[in-house]
Order: structure tokens, then sequence, then C-alpha cells
């Protein structure tokens, strides 16, 4: 393993995000402000509680579930995209490292970007409801492992996009979607029967569930199926990423 290499691509990846720092800090306090005044005040308002919960911090796994899994895929297809539309991506296969490194630098960065954005949104969150964290470790493995699966995600998105709009495509017209009508703001044993069976075939409901019970204890579906759907997705993902590099689709082109 050339981990000077995979420093190197770290590194630069992590400098493009300290630049715009402020940008990248102030923009989550921000958006997890005005969701705490939409969903916490007028819905929460009228729902008291969801399962016991208050219906406030019912909804901050969610929130730091959508943050986290739309900045993980903006972070790292444009990563990869970004050297594919100047032309440095040739320079990248030439080099003297393999895939994985040259994945393991960009995935590893936007996964730390995304990662630092949940923490960033939990604290914030903590100023407006009193959180309790049931298990905290279960929390951090479930946050960890969706940053880099997303961000796994995200790069298979930046090799398959050839414009700027394809890159944009799948996080806002699929993965956006799925992630609100995936438990974010409600409990699915809210909804009728019918539509439970329904949104038990959209797979962000296993990580979203998994990780409000690391927070509350509670689930929509079982802890264990959730830690499945996130470590198959992960593998899958990878799997794909060696399919991309062996054969050489959309980057030797």
């Amino acid at each position: 393993m050339n981990w000077y290499a995979v420093q190197s691509i770290y590194r630069f990846e992590m400098a493009r995000f300290f630049r715009t720092l402020a940008q990248s800090f102030i923009s989550p306090v921000i958006s997890t402000s005005l969701y705490f005044v939409v969903f916490g005040a007028a819905i929460g308002s009228r729902i008291d509680q969801v399962e016991g919960v208050a219906y406030g911090a019912f909804i901050v796994p969610g929130l730091i579930m959508l943050s986290v899994m739309t900045q993980a895929l903006s972070n790292a297809s444009f990563g990869i995209y970004f050297p594919k539309f100047i032309g440095t991506m040739y320079e990248l296969l030439s080099a003297p490292i393999s895939f994985w490194e040259i994945t393991l630098g960009y995935v590893g960065a936007a996964a730390t970007k995304s990662l630092f954005i949940g923490v960033v949104i939990l604290a914030t969150s903590a100023l407006f409801v009193d959180l309790s964290i049931v298990h905290p470790l279960a929390m951090i493995l479930f946050l960890v492992l969706t940053c880099i699966s997303f961000s796994l995600f995200g790069f298979i998105i930046g090799i398959w996009a050839k414009n700027f709009e394809q890159l944009q495509l799948i996080p806002l017209l699929v993965v956006t979607p799925l992630v609100f009508l995936g438990g974010s703001f409600y409990s699915i044993s809210m909804l009728p029967p019918f539509w439970q069976g329904v949104t038990l075939f959209n797979p962000v409901v296993y990580l979203i569930s998994g990780f409000r019970w690391a927070f509350f204890g509670l689930a929509d579906v079982p802890v264990g199926l959730s830690l499945l759907a996130i470590l198959g997705f992960t593998l899958l993902c990878l799997g794909v990423i060696w399919w991309i590099f062996k054969t050489g689709w959309r980057i030797r082109s």
C-alpha cells in the first residue's frame, strides 16, 4: 500500500474543504436551524411525541442522515469527476498507484467531510432539543459506515457522470426523495399497513432505523438487518469500483 500517494490525494481534497471551512460550517448550522423551525415548531406543535420520544428529538437522526448522505455523495462525486473534467485523470492513472489507493484517498476525504458535517448538525441539534444517546458506540458505527458507503456511491456517480448535470441527477432525483420517504421525520409505523410494506423496499429505511435505534433504542426494522443492509451496500459499491477500474469504464475514454 502506497500510503504516501493516499495521503497526497487525501490532503489535496481536504485542502479544498478547508478553503471553504466557514461556508461548510455555517451552511449546515443554518439548514439545521430551519428544519427545527419548520418541523420542530410547526409540526411538533401538533405531534407532541412519537413512540414516547419528543418530536423535536425524534427527527434529529433523520436530519443527520439526510445531510450526511447528500454531503458524502456530492463531495465524493465532485472529487473524482473534476480530474476527469480537466484531464488530470490520465496523470493519476499513469502514476504507480493502485485503484484501491486512489479510492481510499478520494473516498476517505469525502467521508471525513461528511462526518464533520454530521458532528456539526448533532451539536447544533443539541441547542434546540434535549438529546440522549442510548448506544453511543452504535451511533458512531452507523454514522461512519454511512459516510463511507455513500462516499463510495458518490465516487461511482462521479465516474459515471459525463457532465455537471448528471453529477447532480442521482442525488437530487433519487437519493434525497428516498431519504425523505425513508422515515427521516416520521416513524413508518404511523403509515397504513400497505404503505408500511411498500416503504420496506426503500433501502434508506434500514439506515435511518438503525441510526435512530442508537439514539433512542427504537427501530422500525431489526437492528441486525440495518447493519447487514449498510455492510452489503458498502461491499456492493466496492465491487462496482473494482469492476470500473478493471475495465476502464468511463475513465479511459
